[in-house]
């Protein structure tokens, strides 16, 4: 994991540690649970950050209980005063607990801060039955003509690993997954608080995403990807 987040470094770049994008992240999750009718009654995050995500969850499913794994403790402290009787956080890598087993883990925007993110998506198999990954697609051709969108990503979010649709299926794939379902999230459409050159960008997106999905997210970028995987 970069180390910006076991010290203050990234809460002081990222002071919010994004909380105003969980709601919309814990719908793109929610939506995904009830279109293939998971049931459960326990879930996880990896990687859960202040909480918000699992927070959001809670109250959409009110009978299941929630545990967040966190290895920042700035994070971890702010998560852990917002426990509530359904809704718990851990400090400590999910990886080195030992019989851990959830109905879902979800794990998302993750795995492209993690160094080693190969061995870490692995580990997650055990976690759960279910597993959800949300996976941002920073590879495009217009993040690679114009270059600064990737180099800014892992200046300031930590982002160590790029991905496109047909990358980050296959590396689950060769992880050992197999893939359930899968949908385009509009992360630089819809999530607030975007650059400038987003909302420049949004219309174009929206309108080639509308003829052909797969070239507008090639192309111009702006999309994360949902995954489940058993």
């Amino acid at each position: 994991m970069h180390d910006i987040y076991l010290t203050d470094h990234y809460a002081e770049l990222n002071p919010t540690w994004h909380e105003e994008d969980s709601p919309w992240k814990a719908r793109q999750i929610e939506a995904i649970i009830r279109k293939n009718r998971l049931d459960f009654d326990s879930l996880c995050e990896v990687g859960c950050g202040t909480g918000e995500i699992l927070l959001n969850l809670s109250r959409t499913f009110p009978k299941a209980r929630l545990t967040g794994y966190e290895i920042s403790p700035h994070a971890y402290q702010r998560a852990k005063t917002k426990e509530t009787s359904r809704v718990a956080f851990r400090m400590g890598d999910i990886l080195q607990e030992k019989d851990t087993q959830y109905d879902i883990a979800v794990i998302a925007d993750v795995i492209e801060h993690v160094e080693d993110y190969i061995t870490f998506i692995k580990g997650l198999r055990s976690c759960g039955r279910y597993k959800i990954f949300h996976i941002p697609l920073d590879l495009s051709v217009q993040s690679l003509l114009r270059a600064w969108p990737i180099t800014k990503l892992r200046a300031n979010v930590g982002h160590l690993h790029y991905f496109f649709k047909d990358t980050a299926l296959a590396t689950l794939t060769d992880c050992g997954y197999s893939i359930v379902d899968y949908t385009y999230t509009a992360s630089r459409l819809e999530l607030p608080n975007q650059a400038f050159s987003s909302m420049l960008m949004r219309l174009p997106r929206k309108l080639l995403y509308s003829l052909h999905p797969d070239l507008a997210v090639r192309i111009l970028g702006g999309y994360s990807l949902l995954v489940l995987a058993e």
